[in-house]
């Protein structure tokens, strides 16, 4: 098969022609590997675009310093891989590999000229794919095939992939949200050996697993997946709660999911308390925003909600954004209309703005108010009867109350 497509044309530029020019120069073959050959194939333009070569990293600096190309950020150099600025574009290529020893989280890499040794230690095969630059694509275990009818499998043994690394176990999870068609549509195999090898993700570390998890939770079938590291028993070692409230997660799931939730607004109904919180945080260390929103709404989703009086009345929301000092306060509470389901009130709270207080400190003193006291307990006054008037009264409406 050859791909000719205008998203895989549209990849070619000065910077990548210079570096075909380089790598054709010196025999050395040149491919696109891995997520952007499943992008391409997907009819998507990738992002990003790895590279995978017969060149060692000494043969491809040897290459790039003869043809005056400067190369940077060469951390990944032990790893086989060698970054190469051309056009004001960074092209990161790396040597095939085959792996030697494998601990579940590291592994020890021989370079090879053997393109399926590679694809072999690769870890799904809609991942395992290589492209030349002139559109060919090189399929060692029927990737292209998995990725038309939609399945997400290991290359080879699941059980052997999983124990070289077992973050894999999430990859599988994340990609088949992005893949498959149908919420469970497992090979009882894979779910076996995930069972089994589940403990392994105990000695990952847990900011890789938070960014499977992130990733996961944002694609498709996130409540079914999530129900399924319940069921497979993994919840204990990605740092989820071990009696997380399953049910409540999968009606936030539905409730939002046309809404773009924020992970941490999913993930946040599967939390009883603020302890859970806290712990979560200590295993997966999650930014302080997540954290702050995770105790937001676990906080706020029974206690902050619509007026029964006015059911259609954002008031009670809007009130709480003009009382809170947080500067993100806006958007936690859209995301908590979010996790309640209220589409209404969220797409109103969207057009929203914060209006400003029109009275300050400032005013009072003007009209003979001095106390620093005084001026507090007078600026919240005002500030109710503002509240109370939707916002509408202007300041001079506001200071008449004071005088009277």
């Amino acid at each position: 098969m050859r791909l000719k497509t205008s998203e895989f044309q549209s990849l070619f530029n000065d910077g990548l022609n210079g570096l075909a020019e380089v790598f054709e120069k010196h025999q050395y073959e040149l491919r696109i590997a891995g997520g952007a050959v499943r992008d391409l194939l997907s009819g998507k333009r990738p992002e990003d675009v790895d590279f995978a070569t017969t060149a060692t990293p000494e043969d491809m600096k040897r290459m790039f310093q003869s043809a005056g190309i400067r190369m940077i950020n060469n951390k990944g150099e032990k790893h086989g891989t060698i970054t190469a600025r051309l056009h004001n574009e960074n092209f990161e290529v790396t040597t095939l590999r085959v792996d030697v020893h494998t601990d579940g989280r590291h592994a020890e890499v021989e370079f090879t000229t053997d393109w399926q040794k590679d694809a072999e230690r690769r870890d799904l095969t809609i991942n395992s794919m290589f492209l030349g630059l002139d559109g060919t694509l090189y399929d060692y275990f029927k990737g292209y095939e998995d990725l038309q009818n939609r399945k997400v499998r290991f290359v080879g043994s699941a059980e052997q992939r999983i124990q070289e690394d077992y973050l894999r176990i999430l990859r599988y999870f994340r990609f088949y949200g992005r893949v498959a068609i149908e919420a469970d549509d497992h090979e009882p195999e894979t779910l076996a050996a995930i069972r089994e090898n589940g403990r392994g993700l105990a000695g990952i570390s847990g900011e890789r697993i938070w960014v499977e998890v992130k990733k996961m939770v944002v694609g498709s079938h996130a409540a079914h997946l999530l129900e399924l590291i319940y069921n497979l028993d993994l919840a204990q070692y990605v740092g989820l709660p071990p009696d997380g409230n399953v049910e409540e997660m999968k009606r936030v799931w539905q409730n939002a999911k046309g809404h773009s939730p924020k992970p941490m607004t999913i993930l946040a109904a599967l939390l009883h308390c603020p302890e859970e919180v806290e712990k979560m945080d200590i295993r997966l260390k999650v930014s302080k925003e997540e954290k702050s929103l995770a105790l937001f709404l676990v906080k706020h989703r029974r206690e902050l909600c619509k007026s029964q009086d006015e059911p259609d009345s954002l008031k009670p929301f809007t009130d709480f954004i003009i009382d809170s000092r947080e500067l993100d306060s806006q958007s936690k509470v859209c995301e908590l209309l979010k996790y309640q389901g209220e589409e209404k009130l969220l797409a109103e709270l969207c057009r929203w703005s914060i209006p400003r207080f029109p009275v300050s400190g400032h005013d009072l003193r003007r009209i003979g108010i001095t106390s620093g006291k005084e001026i507090g307990a007078s600026l919240q006054e005002l500030r109710d009867i503002w509240k109370k008037s939707h916002y509408q009264m202007d300041k001079d409406e506001l200071l008449s109350h004071i005088k009277s």
